[in-house]
């Protein structure tokens, strides 16, 4: 309860600036939480103002386009955030696979084979971060995924002796650059991506553990949850969606190359923490993870279409992590002044 004060006549009443200040924490905690989407539409208002071309059917297919690799990426990234992970290789493991995909397809390997060496090379080098960090007893994962960043990418280079492969099969080139309905294909991978894991997430109990593990480890593992499965699972969804994102760039490329994914673990991390996630595990929404990716897409495709220096993009994103970050910690902070408040202790 919130501190009371006593009136004149002697019945105590609830003193008004504590619970004007309770309004106020959670009127602040509100607008976080729907501050991606409200950023997302500020943002796309102020841009339709700048540019005439912003808003046109064809500037919103190259954003959607250019983003669903992101987008498939950064919800594997964001399922590994909520246990307090992070997975650093996922740019490396998509050149990895999309150079594995071109070469399969060079043996005469058919779309199907493709598309599943693909992703297999994608969960496999998943699979190899959360065994080493589980059952290697690593103090965190940036060490593995560090490791795995770099060993994927020198298979890669190796692989296609440092250079792109062209070539794909044409029902993946159409994948990556058809339109259906007006919007590219690659949007119904990513809608199917987040739907099959909203399922997993929300009505398993496989979803729960992960929540579970990333807000109270110690309480997951005496409740009996499998935790280190749970841990290794996640990095293998991870890999597996660097291995889908692997399947719709080399589409839109028509081709696997060593030199695919630079930069893209960044890119993931700031989606998933744009689109409100926290570093401390067990909080986030794989919608707006999406958001995040969409956000980042957008700040590229305004920047170019308004001429500014490419270089500029590092700079502009980087300044928006931190703000997401600062907005994380706001966040807990005024959490736990609710919480305090809540339980009638002084702030």
């Amino acid at each position: 309860m919130l501190p009371e004060a006593v009136n004149q006549s002697g019945i105590k009443a609830d003193h008004p600036t504590s619970a004007s200040q309770g309004t106020g924490l959670a009127l602040g905690l509100k607008v976080l939480s729907v501050g991606p989407i409200l950023v997302l539409a500020l943002l796309i208002a102020l841009l339709s103002f700048l540019s005439p071309y912003f808003l046109t059917q064809r500037n919103i297919g190259n954003i959607l386009a250019q983003t669903a690799v992101i987008s498939v990426v950064a919800m594997g990234q964001h399922l590994v955030i909520l246990t307090r992970g992070i997975d650093l290789s996922v740019g490396s493991n998509l050149a990895l696979a999309s150079v594995v995909g071109a070469l399969t397809f060079h043996a005469g390997g058919s779309a199907a084979a493709v598309i599943f060496v693909m992703i297999v090379s994608g969960a496999a080098v998943g699979a190899i971060n959360g065994g080493f960090f589980v059952f290697g007893r690593l103090p965190h994962p940036f060490i593995i995924t560090l490791a795995t960043l770099s060993i994927a990418k020198g298979l890669a280079l190796q692989l296609a002796d440092g250079r792109a492969i062209p070539g794909m099969p044409p029902a993946i080139s159409a994948l990556g650059t058809d339109a259906i309905g007006g919007l590219p294909g690659s949007v119904f991978v990513v809608l199917g991506v987040l739907a099959l894991l909203l399922v997993m997430t929300r009505t398993m109990v496989w979803g729960r553990w992960i929540y579970a593990v990333g807000g109270r480890p110690d309480a997951a593992l005496r409740m009996g949850i499998p935790v280190s499965w749970v841990l290794v699972s996640t990095y293998v969804v991870s890999g597996t969606c660097a291995g889908i994102g692997a399947v719709l760039l080399a589409g839109r490329t028509d081709a696997g190359s060593p030199l695919f994914g630079n930069l893209l673990e960044l890119d993931t991390i700031a989606a998933v923490i744009i689109g409100g996630a926290s570093f401390l595990g067990g909080r986030g929404h794989l919608g707006n993870a999406l958001i995040g990716a969409i956000m980042i897409g957008v700040i590229r495709n305004a920047l170019n279409l308004l001429n500014v220096n490419i270089f500029f993009q590092l700079i502009a994103i980087g300044v928006v992590i931190v703000i997401a970050v600062e907005s994380d910690v706001l966040r807990n902070y005024l959490e736990g002044r609710v919480r305090v408040m809540q339980a009638g202790k002084p702030a």
